[in-house]
Parts: structure tokens; sequence; C-alpha cells
């Protein structure tokens, strides 16, 4: 098989061109800018394209698909000619379909916690040794790669985003995968700039649980207001209904017990333990008893960017995190704050994406870092001006938040300087965006920050 890549660069599709590339199929790729992790992903496997930009010569009738990232315009040149030839053009969730129709598709949907929930339904499998293919939007620990596709694996875990698939292909991606297994964990209005009202982002949901077969399992969060409406609307497929499980805290550790026996987790938060729940059911329906599930998950250390660790000493630790949506900044506070009772907490978090930045979305942050005993707003100048966005103004940021003790900046050095001022003893500072604080390595910049002690 010969597949080319229209914006390979991208975090999936790069994956995806690596994986196929495994799979001993002859990969091609075009892209207008190709940035770290994956431009070094894709010259260790030989596939870096030799120069950036797009050639209607890499499209030829030798090829069988190509397959077209969301990054891509359709106006592109590249796509423009595969059209004008005949040749397949997918978007990468409809290809990974045609690779995946005849598995058992474990699909996880949601508005939040659908990467954690996804990494361990995959630690659990590897943990028993089953066979499996994989899709997951994060670096997990002991998995070379984030997409997997073999001819042989019976099972493929995939992670349902409802974000659009292609320019030309504008349907949510946990559309096309079909599932056997389905999980809902959760609806929280996102995206504004693809969804603008919350009914329309409401809707896909609707669509996916749906469109499940009658043979297929829906596996939702009773807890969450609008998927169990969802459950009660649909009832063709079998059901499964989740929430937090029972816990018992100590001084170390949050522990699950079950059938008499302790289970120590490295995992906290009422969030994980509902992600977890969802998991466990999803190994259920592939074999995996609820005793061999509980022992995989004692060593469970969570994704990458999801309550990450960075540095820790007697009385402080620094995490990073990937939230930024209202429900997830919210959750991941709260979680902290349980964690580490004793301890102040400072929560600093970037507005970084489209709805964060955007005044009519402002309010849905209300009361979100209330857990946290100081918090801080960051954005920046830079990012508006990508976005075509007009700039917030900091009383209105303030104001939304309404939080006692928060603290706007709006410069990258400021930053930099106050958390270097701030007192950590018996104090937690948690670092939530999904960009970069306009420049900051946070790996490294948290090591700094505990030297200056």
């Amino acid at each position: 098989m010969q597949i080319h890549f229209i914006a390979i660069g991208g975090s999936v599709m790069h994956q995806l061109a690596i994986a196929l590339h495994r799979k001993s199929y002859t990969i091609t790729g075009s892209d207008d800018v190709i940035f770290n992790p994956a431009r070094a992903n894709l010259e260790t496997h030989g596939l870096l394209p030799t120069e950036e930009g797009w050639f209607v010569d890499k499209i030829h009738t030798d090829l069988d698909a190509v397959i077209l990232g969301m990054h891509a315009r359709k106006d592109n040149p590249e796509l423009l000619r595969a059209q004008e030839l005949g040749i397949p053009v997918y978007s990468y969730p409809a290809y990974i379909y045609e690779q995946a129709k005849d598995k058992k598709r474990v699909v996880v949907g949601g508005s939040h916690g659908k990467t954690t929930i996804t990494s361990m339904i995959m630690h659990v499998l590897a943990f028993q040794k089953l066979d499996f293919d994989y899709l997951v939007g994060a670096k997990l620990e002991n998995f070379d790669y984030s997409v997997k596709i073999t001819a042989d694996a019976p099972i493929i875990v995939l992670e349902g985003d409802e974000y659009l698939s292609s320019p030309i292909h504008r349907t949510p991606k946990f559309h096309f995968y079909q599932a056997d297994v389905a999980i809902l964990s959760g609806i929280a209005w996102d995206h504004i700039n693809v969804f603008p009202t919350y009914d329309f982002y409401l809707e896909q949901f609707q669509h996916y649980v749906k469109s499940l077969a009658d043979s297929a399992i829906f596996i939702y969060n009773q807890e969450d207001e609008e998927v169990a409406k969802l459950a009660k609307d649909y009832t063709h497929m079998q059901q499964f209904a989740y929430q937090t499980p029972s816990y018992v805290e100590t001084a170390d550790h949050w522990l699950i017990r079950f059938e008499e026996q302790d289970y120590p987790l490295q995992v906290f938060g009422h969030h994980n333990l509902q992600n977890m729940e969802a998991a466990r059911l999803a190994c259920a329906q592939l074999g995996v008893s609820g005793a061999d599930f509980y022992r995989a998950m004692q060593e469970f250390k969570g994704a990458a960017r999801r309550l990450e660790l960075l540095e820790e000493t007697e009385d402080c630790a620094i995490y990073k995190d990937f939230a930024h949506a209202p429900s997830k900044v919210k959750a991941t506070t709260l979680a902290v704050k349980q964690r580490f009772p004793n301890r102040r907490l400072v929560a600093c978090l970037e507005l970084h994406t489209y709805s964060s930045l955007s005044k009519a979305f402002l309010p849905h942050y209300h009361e979100s870092l209330a857990a946290a005993d100081e918090a801080i707003v960051y954005y920046n100048k830079h990012t508006f001006e990508i976005k075509r966005l007009e700039m917030l103004d900091q009383q209105e940021v303030a104001a939304a938040f309404e939080h006692p003790n928060l603290r706007v900046i709006t410069d990258t050095n400021e930053l930099k300087d106050y958390l270097k001022r701030i007192s950590l003893k018996q104090t937690n500072l948690l670092l939530m965006s999904s960009g970069n604080y306009g420049g900051i390595v946070v790996d490294t910049f948290a090591g700094e920050l505990l030297e200056v002690r």
C-alpha cells in the first residue's frame, strides 16, 4: 500500500504515518511547517519530508489513498490534485476505521477524561499481556508510540475526540469509529470556534450515542447530568453506569478496597477515580477481572501532562496539567487541594485555546479556581494576534474568575519573576495549560523554582 499524508506533521497524523510505515506500507508526506517532537519522530523513521511545502508531483495514480490532516486547507494544491485524479481521500479517523473495522473497537468519548481513561485501559491490557492496537492523545510510559495499527490485534482502543476531522470532513472524529464498546465521560461545552452554541455541541454526543449498534455496550458517567439524560433517551444498547467509587485516603495514597483487598493508587482526585471506573467497566468487557484490573492500576502513574508530578520536596510538589476548559480546571485544582489539604495551593492557569480567550466564553470559568488558595491567570498578546481575537481586559478576567486572591499576568517574564518570588514552603504549585506560557519550558523551570528556595 502507498499512502500520502497531507499535513503529516500533526500530532496524530505523524504517529499514524509511523504506525503504517511499521506495517510495511510505503509512506510519503508533506507539510508547510513541522515542529518537534513530530520532526524528530519522522526523521527517526525516515519519513521527514526533504523540504517543507506542498508539491503536486507527490500526488500520482500509484497512490492507494491520501490522508488529509486538519491543518491543511480546502484549496491545498495536493488535495486538489488528488481529487482531480480520483484518489480516495480520508481523514485520519476515517482511515483508522478502515484499518480497524474487523477489530473490537473501544472508543472513549467525552469533553474531559478521554486521554486518561484511554491510557488506563491501555495500561491494564498491556499489564495483562493482551494484544491490542490503539490511538491515544498523549505520551504514555512504557509505550513508544501513541498510535499502533497491526494486522492481527483483535482489539483497538481509541481516544474519541469530538473535534472536526479534516477541512473537507467536517465531522467529529469519534463519529467515524462505530464503537463496539463506547464510553462517555462527561459533556462540558468547549471548542466554541467550531461549536458556537451549547446545543450544537451537545448534538455531537447525541449522534455518538444514537448511532451505536444494538449490539454495542454503552458505559456512561451517571454523575454527569447531560450524559445520564442521553442514557435515558437512547436505550437500544446494553448500558453500564458508573460513578465515583468508594475510596480510602491515607497519608501516602488514595486506595481502593475490592474483595477485601486494598489497592493503593498513584493517581488521585475524584475525577481520576471516575475515569478509573469507566476503564474498569471497559476492561471487564475485554475479559479482565476486577482483581486483575486493580493489580494493574497500582502501577499506573498517569499520562503525560495529566496531573504530572514535575518536582517534589518534603513540603512542596509542583504539578503540570493539560487542563484548559472550565470543568477540567475545576476538577484538577480540587483534586490537588483534596490530596494535600494542609498545604497552600497556588494554581496558575494559562488562557490559550480559542474558547478560553473569548470574552463571551470567559464567564464559564466562574469559580473554576476556587479550590486554590492563590490563583494566577496568564495570557499574552501574541496568542491573541495569532488567533485574531480582541485582547481581554484584565479586570474582566478577574471578575469572571471571582477569586479573592487572584493575580492576572500578561507578560511572560513577569510571570517567571513572580513564580520565583513566591514562597513554596508547605505549598503546592499547579501549572495548567494547553500551551507553554509564552515559551517557558515548564519541566526545567519547575527545578529552577526549587533551586532558588
